[in-house]
Formats: structure tokens, C-alpha cells, sequence
């Protein structure tokens, strides 16, 4: 059995740290900036002139949502850049070539784009408190709910990144699927208060279970059971798992 190396997962995360701390505008402060408009328009100006939406003020409502819409995109596109750039230059013939393994490739690359979700959602939670205030119902249980997902997600980059041969390619999952199923999932409503057949036809995008199950752990209410969105996401997060383990197996797309 081939032990971790530590020092080579270290090598490669602290490489990755550094690169978004050098483009902090692009990968930090802008999808900041973005959400804060979000609660000015959502939460401070229509949010007062909203009905609660199971109990919940509509500015404290979209805060699941908005989380979700942000470290969702960010985190895929971080662990897809990541990995597409040593392919692009070259550089992952070196990578393959040195007594690093599988493992330890994740838990750089991986553990990066991880650490840079869970860095901007828990920006936005705090730049949240400038606008609505709000009271996490189990706040263990969201803080573990939110990892998860970072992971899955992180993986899943990862994989685009892999399967990308263009840079315009790595902008399309993020951009044109993530997004629009984001917004499409229960960010900005409640898919119970969709009349009949569309509150059936919203259960068919998986974001919005992961929506839901980040709103039960804040405000323990959800339009699906907590156990269904846990379920998918453990689900989403081993497929990838499955499907890397594949990909390095094989070589596809690493060795060509």
C-alpha cells in the first residue's frame, strides 16, 4: 500500500492558494460584489415587501439560496481552471511522471477549490448580516451540509477540467447549466408555492434539492426531506469519485 504524501498534496494546494490570492478580484471579491447586490435589491428593497415564506423574512429566505448560487459556480470553475492550466501548458506530463498519486492530486487540487468555496460562502454569510438579519437553526449541520457540497462540486470541476480541450469550454457547465438550475432551484422562492404542474417539473433540477437541504439546516424548513438532499449529495459526490478514479486509470484525456 502506497502511503499519502503530504508533502506533495501540500506542494500542490498551497500552489493553487497562491494563484487565486493572485486573481483575489476574479476569484473573491467579484462574486462577493455580486451577491451584495443581490441582497440589496432581494433582501433590503423587494425583501421588505415580501411575505414570509414559511415562517422565514424573504430577506433571510434567499441567504440558502444565494450561498449556494455563488459557491456553486465559483467552486466548479476554480477545480476545472485548476487542472485545465497544467494540461493546457504542458505541465501535467510532470505531474504524472512524479511519485505523487491519485490522492494526493485530489487533495490539492481538490482541497483548493474546496477551501476558496468555503472561504466566499463564508464571506457572504457575513456580508449577509449588513443587509438582513438572520439566526442559523443548526449552524453545525450547515457548516458540514456546505463542505459537502464545496466536495462534490470541487470534484466535479475537477472532472470539466479534465474533459475540457478549450477555454471555452470550461465556462459553459458553470455559466450555462449551474446558474440558470441555481436560479431555476428555489433561490428566490419556495418551489411549494409554484402552482400545479410546475412544482412537480422544479423537482427535477438537483440543485434545487441541494437548496432545499442548506435552507433546512438554516431555518429547518424545506421543500424536499433533508434526508433526500443528503442523499443526493453523498450520491453526486461519490459518482465523481468513481468517475476520477476512471479517469486516472485510464489516462483519458490526461495522457494525450
Amino acid at each position: 500500500m502506497i502511503p499519502f504524501n503530504l508533502t506533495s498534496a501540500l506542494a500542490i494546494y498551497r500552489r493553487e492558494m497562491a494563484r487565486a490570492f493572485r486573481t483575489a478580484f476574479q476569484s473573491l471579491i467579484a462574486p462577493v460584489l455580486t451577491t451584495a447586490l443581490y441582497f440589496v435589491v432581494f433582501g433590503s428593497v423587494i425583501g421588505t415587501r415580501m411575505e414570509p415564506v414559511g415562517g422565514v423574512p424573504y430577506g433571510a429566505f434567499i441567504i440558502p439560496g444565494l450561498v449556494m448560487l455563488t459557491m456553486l459556480g465559483e467552486t466548479t470553475s476554480n477545480a476545472s481552471f485548476g487542472i485545465y492550466m497544467p494540461r493546457f501548458t504542458g505541465t501535467i506530463y510532470e505531474l504524472l511522471s512524479a511519485p505523487v498519486g491519485v490522492a494526493e492530486t485530489l487533495a490539492g487540487f481538490v482541497g483548493a477549490a474546496m477551501t476558496k468555496g468555503l472561504i466566499l460562502a463564508a464571506i457572504i454569510l457575513l456580508t449577509a448580516r449588513l443587509f438582513v438579519d438572520y439566526t442559523i437553526a443548526d449552524p453545525l449541520l450547515a457548516v458540514i451540509y456546505i463542505m459537502l457540497v464545496a466536495a462534490a462540486f470541487a470534484l466535479f470541476g475537477f472532472i470539466l477540467g479534465i474533459w475540457a480541450d478549450s477555454f471555452e469550454k470550461l465556462g459553459i457547465i458553470p455559466v450555462l447549466v449551474l446558474t440558470p438550475l441555481t436560479f431555476l432551484g428555489g433561490t428566490f422562492y419556495s418551489i411549494r408555492d409554484l402552482p400545479a404542474p410546475w412544482d412537480r417539473i422544479a423537482l427535477a433540477n438537483p440543485i434545487a434539492f441541494l437548496v432545499s437541504g442548506l435552507r433546512h439546516a438554516f431555518y429547518g424548513t424545506a421543500d424536499v426531506p433533508f434526508a433526500l438532499s443528503l442523499g443526493l449529495t453523498l450520491g453526486f459526490l461519490l459518482a465523481c469519485v468513481i468517475v476520477i478514479a476512471v479517469i486516472f486509470r485510464t489516462g483519458w484525456r490526461l495522457r494525450e
